[in-house]
């Protein structure tokens, strides 16, 4: 019982010290954001001078099976504030259904108005979004080649606003700007979604450029100059997320990525659960695959310490969600270990202290929300009920993405999964009927809702204990496991 009791808490201690050190770096971010803030460092837009000469630039355009949204896309990026003679528009389309036919029809009507549009379409879908870009690239005019995927909608000024960027500094590989949402307001999901994303662009990336650390191209709403892709050993398919394992290859061979706020570029968050676990899979897995690629090359980098800590947490952030895990399922045994044994008081005292990270976490999310034209109190009102939930759901989401993060981290190779898209706006739009949306229920949806039971007991034994230091952690987890139980079921019966 003794070396029981010793590995659950070594355990349990050692993953809430990996979720400190990692609530640590974002808390310097913070720390960054703010200082920008005070000084007014943040990139604002960039001014497109009478004098400016216009590069060519090439809009790239990923599509695979976007039934749904593929002809609101190109009329947007149709319509972007740019001289004709130069501005070219690929639609590098690897569908197998109806898709094929819309794009063609969008693209002669576009090309019948004097618009440079191809409708580009390979052999195969070999290499997914990553091969279409490096092909698309090979034939491409321009000197700079601006991304979006189908579920962005970006406004004319997009180009005029981010291109001349690029004249400030002969090493900016990239200009990434900041995503904004169409629907947010359409659900609780889609609402904490926007939360969460808002603090990633605001704290996060500003922190990240500001203190002189690796940033990462954000897969879409950002412009690449050509001859970076070119240094940087062009796009691979070798994990899922392409942008991150080029934005990092990029940066270990000296390129910058400026990150411009004040240039949003909306988009479509995804409404259904399933969706949202396609996407979270795509970026946890892909994530941690870049992580085993590139990690070492990181640390033997001549860089300075504080850039490679913080590249390595932002590499490793989706291993979060193992130590996530970790640290739930073994809080119940830890409960009874607690009250039945005295041989571990300065252990429980130590790992009782690392639960600080999760309060570091809120601050960081926190400095992301707050409007600084309301007061405290009010910006409080908002964010505590947003926060608590957003928390829950996050808690909900770990055993889904942290068996993505160890299947990436083992080097277990999957497809690339898109994630569904469905043309939601408002309340009164609907996805039933889509045909991307798969109506099976995943076996680990049930896993799911008896882990939300498991941790209705933990709810159980703190008030039979009378020990209430992880009630919180325990209220949460239930209430995390049990919403994304729920919205997996009802959001698959209603497809």
């Amino acid at each position: 019982m003794y070396w029981l009791e010793l590995l659950i808490l070594t355990c349990y201690t050692g993953a809430l010290l990996f979720i400190f050190l990692y609530s640590i770096s974002q808390l310097s971010l913070v720390y960054q954001y703010r200082k920008a803030s005070r000084k007014g460092l943040i990139k604002q837009p960039a001014k497109v001078t009478e004098d400016y000469r216009c590069p060519i630039v090439t809009v790239q355009l990923p599509i695979y099976n976007e039934l749904y949204v593929v002809e609101r896309l190109i009329d947007a990026v149709a319509k972007l504030e740019w001289p004709e003679d130069k501005l070219e528009i690929q639609v590098l389309d690897d569908s197998n259904d109806e898709t094929v036919e819309l794009v063609a029809a969008k693209v002669n009507e576009w090309k019948t108005k004097g618009l440079d549009i191809q409708h580009i379409r390979r052999e195969d879908r070999k290499g997914f979004k990553a091969g279409a870009l490096q092909y698309g690239t090979s034939i491409a005019k321009g000197e700079f080649l601006a991304i979006f995927d189908a579920d962005f909608v970006p406004q004319p000024d997009f180009l005029k606003g981010s291109v001349p960027h690029f004249d400030s500094d002969e090493k900016i590989g990239v200009v990434q700007t900041r995503w904004g949402h169409i629907n947010e307001k359409y659900s609780m999901l889609t609402k904490l979604q926007a939360f969460g994303l808002n603090t990633h662009f605001r704290v996060e990336q500003n922190g990240r450029a500001q203190g002189g650390h690796f940033l990462n191209f954000n897969g879409t709403a950002g412009i690449w100059r050509r001859t970076c892709i070119a240094d940087a050993g062009g796009w691979k398919a070798d994990t899922l997320t392409e942008d991150l394992d080029l934005s990092y290859r990029a940066q270990l061979n000296g390129w910058k990525i400026f990150y411009t706020p004040e240039i949003v570029a909306p988009a479509e968050l995804p409404a259904a659960m399933g969706a949202i676990k396609s996407q979270q899979y795509r970026w946890t897995k892909g994530a941690a695959e870049t992580s085993r690629k590139l990690l070492p090359k990181v640390l033997k980098a001549p860089l300075p310490l504080g850039t490679k800590f913080h590249a390595t947490f932002h590499l490793l952030n989706s291993a979060v969600f193992i130590c996530i895990v970790i640290t739930a399922l073994l809080s119940v045994p830890v409960l009874f270990i607690r009250n039945q044994s005295d041989s571990w008081e300065l252990l429980m005292d130590i790992s009782m202290m690392f639960l600080m990270g999760y309060v570091f976490l809120v601050i960081f999310y926190w400095n992301g929300f707050k409007d600084d034209e309301l007061s405290f109190w009010q910006n409080l009102k908002t964010f505590a009920p947003q926060m608590f939930m957003l928390l829950s759901v996050f808690l909900g989401l770990s055993v889904h993405n942290a068996l993505a993060v160890f299947e990436g981290l083992m080097g277990k190779k999957s497809p690339f999964v898109r994630t569904p898209k469905f043309n939601i706006k408002d309340k009164k739009d609907s996805w039933k009927g889509n045909i991307y949306f798969s109506k099976k229920i995943n076996p680990l949806t049930v896993i799911e809702g008896l882990l939300s039971l498991y941790f209705f007991a933990g709810l159980g034994l703190a008030f039979y204990f009378n020990d209430f230091a992880l009630l919180p952690f325990h209220i949460l987890l239930s209430l995390g496991f049990l919403l994304v139980f729920y919205y997996s079921v009802q959001h698959t019966r209603h497809a």
